[in-house]
């Protein structure tokens, strides 16, 4: 948190953060946006992560949320996971969907997506971000968009612009992918 701005710093130590909400995202700010980045476990999943005897491990992905996903990319907009941690399962699951922009093992969050951005020739409000935990509420707070699942940590959610209704997991994915068609007039 030492390289984090202060605000976030702020909220991320503070233990009675309170979930803000800011006024409705213009659809002009839905119609801009490009690049559709996120993080994996507790955005695309529930957060959980189930490890067997023999070492190997599995998610449960949304298959509403992945159909959101290929319209998206369907529709010219890029899609980017970014993980703090690497895991085969999300490997599968990204190569399932054709999700070209995958990173994983990076738990600064804002440096890989400032990164991505800078080699895709976009600028920040181009670019929505979901995340739900205290290393991506920095990613939050840069993007365009900031989303952040209910179940996310305090400083995620104090930075996120929208909190989707349905879960983590559960669809929650697909409501910002219609957000982003509706605005596009597809």
């Amino acid at each position: 948190m030492a390289d984090w701005p202060p605000k976030l710093a702020a909220v991320a130590k503070s233990k009675s953060a309170v979930p803000r909400r800011k006024s409705a995202i213009p659809p002009r700010a839905w119609a801009g946006i490009r690049l559709f980045a996120m993080d994996v476990d507790g955005v695309l999943t529930d957060g959980t992560v189930e490890i067997h005897s023999d070492g190997t491990e599995s998610k449960r992905f949304s298959i509403l949320d992945g159909m959101g996903l290929v319209r998206l990319h369907k529709a010219g907009v890029a899609v980017a996971w970014i993980s703090g941690r690497p895991s085969e399962a999300t490997a599968a699951r990204a190569a399932e969907l054709k999700i070209v922009h995958v990173i994983q093992g990076r738990t600064d969050k804002l440096m890989a997506l400032q990164e991505l951005v800078s080699q895709l020739g976009l600028t920040a409000s181009q670019v929505c971000y979901m995340g739900d935990d205290d290393i991506d509420a920095p990613a939050i707070d840069w993007a365009g968009i900031g989303v952040a699942p209910a179940a996310s940590m305090a400083a995620a959610l104090a930075v996120a612009a929208l909190v989707p209704k349905r879960p983590a997991g559960h669809g929650a994915v697909r409501e910002v992918c219609e957000h982003i068609l509706a605005n596009r007039g597809q």
